[in-house]
């Protein structure tokens, strides 16, 4: 079941299918998704019901959106303990990591004597976080969102996630929300809250920053409100890499292979490797691992790594050239298990996470070892990184110069405003330089007038 392709053997366009993955099916929803997008956009809360009763199959009046401070206590005695404390033991490790990600509030630093330039560090002033639900409660994607969110300080913060089939919010969700101190929580859900919290509506504020993974028709809506507001780290459909070669023990890799892949059919989950056997022995596994796993996992593992999908095996010719595959591939979450990881991390320039050695799974990095697994997905890992603190804050360059330091910087700047063209630059110097000069001729001629005069003749 497991789809092998030969690096070496595939056709051009082969290898762009490949590269592009499910990314190729969000152009699709765009235009599904776009009528959505403004129906929100002209008729606000009315077409948010339309649409969640629509998509989501609930009815829901405006004023039922927003969750109730009641529902937090109820949400909290319907999730069993165990998982409680470890949701509250993954929000402690994801806070404490972001926490000491946090940048000095203010800096400055001298370029030269009389003129320094430095930076003042400050929290977005509203974002709405998005928390998918579609194929299961995820508070860990709320715990990856809010942790970092109230880390940075943003002082106005909601979430949207899809209600249930009876209206109500996920109550792990909730309980992540409340450990994480997010406590604006909206049941709404799919591209219509995507456009709620881009144009605002009576229910629903809008913010500045929408940030969060979702469906492709969720991708598809921050696409189209590119521009309108920021939509942050571009996270679709989830993919992994799992880096071998043929020291690899193929029962690791063949069970972290499922862990990306069961998240649904337009996941990518890949085994990169110049080792054949291993590919083989990988295989010969596969069944019997995705037979233990419940439905709908189960088929979402089948289609993604068959026929139809867009995960599988990669055979290179050797370690150099999977290096260089993930590279280009630039995968949301890569393991490395390679004899020597070390060297093979030096090589890797894009990917949105590294976790190293067999001891690392996937998993932990997705629910509690401290690091954030909202990452960019569809190759935009190089240049967009893993969502942190400083997606919610906004940097100030601030400069000074003294009168020296003036002195020093006009002469220059006067020259490059005259070369570029542009005449009020450059008179907005010769003002100041002329008034200085002024002053200086100002202060010679008192000077000089308070100076005693000497008389006498020499003897």
């Amino acid at each position: 079941m497991l789809k092998v392709y030969d690096w070496n053997k595939m056709s051009s366009e082969e290898k762009r299918r490949l590269l592009r993955r499910a990314e190729l099916d969000i152009d699709r929803f765009v235009e599904q998704v776009r009528p959505v997008v403004e129906g929100v956009r002209d008729r606000g809360d009315k077409a948010v019901a339309e649409f969640t009763e629509k998509f989501d199959k609930v009815k829901l009046k405006p004023s039922d959106f927003k969750v109730r401070k009641s529902e937090f206590d109820e949400a909290r005695k319907k999730v069993d303990a165990k998982v409680v404390a470890a949701i509250e033991e993954a929000v402690g490790n994801i806070r404490t990591y972001h926490e000491r990600q946090m940048p000095q509030a203010l800096w400055i630093t001298p370029v030269r004597d009389g003129v320094f330039a430095g930076e003042k560090i400050t929290p977005i002033a509203s974002c709405g976080l998005y928390v998918p639900r579609g194929k299961g409660s995820f508070p860990s994607v709320m715990a990856m969102l809010g942790a970092p969110a109230v880390a940075a300080g943003v002082e106005n913060l909601i979430v949207c996630t899809p209600p249930g089939p009876g209206g109500e919010c996920d109550a792990a969700t909730l309980v992540a929300a409340r450990a994480c101190g997010v406590e604006n929580v909206y049941r709404v859900g799919g591209a219509q809250s995507i456009a709620a919290m881009a144009y605002g509506t009576a229910k629903v504020p809008k913010m500045d920053k929408v940030i969060g993974p979702g469906s492709s028709y969720v991708a598809a809506a921050k696409r189209i409100l590119f521009g309108v507001v920021d939509v942050g780290v571009p996270a679709g459909p989830s993919e992994s890499i799992i880096l071998a070669d043929k020291t690899t023990d193929p029962d690791i890799a063949a069970a972290d292979l499922l862990i990306e892949q069961e998240h649904g059919p337009d996941s990518t989950a890949l085994l990169v490797t110049d080792s054949e056997a291993l590919i083989r022995e990988v295989s010969k596994r596969m069944p019997a691992l995705v037979k233990r796993l419940p439905e709908p996992r189960r088929t979402f593992a089948t289609r993604g790594l068959g026929a139809e999908g867009f995960g599988g095996a990669v055979l290179t010719r050797n370690l150099a050239q999977s290096i260089a595959f993930v590279n280009e591939f630039a995968p949301e979450h890569l393991e490395v298990l390679v004899f020597d990881p070390v060297e093979a991390v030096n090589g890797i320039k894009n990917a949105g996470e590294i976790l190293i050695g067999p001891d690392t799974p996937i998993t932990l990095g997705n629910f509690n070892l401290g690091i954030d697994a909202i990452l960019p997905t569809g190759g935009f890992a190089r240049t967009f990184s893993c969502v942190s603190v400083f997606d919610f804050l906004k940097r100030t360059s601030i400069g000074y110069a003294t009168p020296s330091g003036f002195d020093a910087l006009a002469p220059g700047a006067l020259t490059l405003a005259n070369y570029e063209g542009f005449p009020a630059h450059a008179q907005a110097v010769k003002i100041r330089m002329e008034a200085r000069k002024a002053e200086k001729a100002r202060a010679k001629a008192a000077k000089k007038k308070a100076s005693p005069k000497k008389t006498g003749k020499k003897k």
